[in-house]
């Protein structure tokens, strides 16, 4: 089976075979996560650097009225707080949405990846950067975007970053609209109203776990969304990516 890990930093940075190889070590014994459980908690002695192998993941806090925010999705490739270590305490939690396959990696061991593969270290560097670009978009939307854009802006993101695990025309999309409502400030509700709005304007369709984009230049357009911010090396333009 393909390690998304590896292929994510080498799209990133031009690995040698010695370093596919030290990545491929370190990620051998992945440990199984349920879906719904916590891998770490708010409040925790933070550890191991975490890589998703397989499913997907979020990063989330509980408000006191006992309300979910979901402020990242972590999906097969992506790795967690590369530096966490550093800190007293995790201030967020990290949950498997879906079964998932986790790497645990100690931090002396990827302090010592980093210095001995530097080509690895450019990669891990760059994805973190890519992560913090992710986020402001996210407090993009959060502020400032309109509900159906918001909601199509976080559709044609998921679809881009799918398409390292799944090229399809229809990607994989193995989360509840209560998980999106989550990610989005919104309620259920008002996620599946917009949701059907998108798909009888054309645009899109999300069903039985598959997302489809139908037509990516008026999905685009809804959303206002610029692709530049994920830093794809070989970025394409989103309509190209679909046909």
């Amino acid at each position: 089976m393909s390690n998304h890990f590896v292929q994510k930093l080498d799209n990133l940075a031009e690995l040698s075979l010695g370093d596919i190889a030290a990545l491929s070590a370190v990620t051998s014994r992945p440990h199984n996560y349920a879906a719904k459980q916590d891998m770490i908690r708010e409040g925790d002695r933070p550890g191991p650097v975490f890589v998703i192998l397989e499913g997907w993941a979020c990063r989330y806090k509980i408000l006191p009225s006992g309300t979910r925010q979901i402020m990242a999705f972590l999906l097969p490739g992506d790795c967690c707080d590369l530096h966490v270590g550093i800190l007293a305490e995790m201030d967020h939690n990290l949950q498997a949405l879906t079964r998932c396959k986790v790497a645990l990696i100690q931090g002396d061991t990827m302090e010592a990846l980093l210095e001995d593969h530097p080509a690895v270290a450019r990669a891990m560097y760059k994805s973190q950067l890519i992560d913090e670009g992710i986020l402001r978009a996210w407090i993009v939307s959060m502020g400032r975007r309109s509900s159906v854009e918001r909601v199509a802006h976080l559709m044609c993101e998921l679809y881009l970053r799918s398409l390292s695990i799944d090229s399809s025309a229809e990607v994989a999309f193995p989360v509840s609209q209560i998980v999106v409502a989550d990610a989005l400030g919104m309620t259920p509700v008002h996620v599946n109203r917009i949701l059907k709005e998108l798909r009888v304007a054309g645009a899109m369709t999300l069903k039985r776990g598959q997302l489809s984009i139908t037509d990516p230049v008026k999905l685009v357009q809804i959303a206002g969304f610029d692709e530049n911010y994920l830093h794809r090396r070989r970025a394409a333009t989103f309509s190209r990516e679909l046909h």
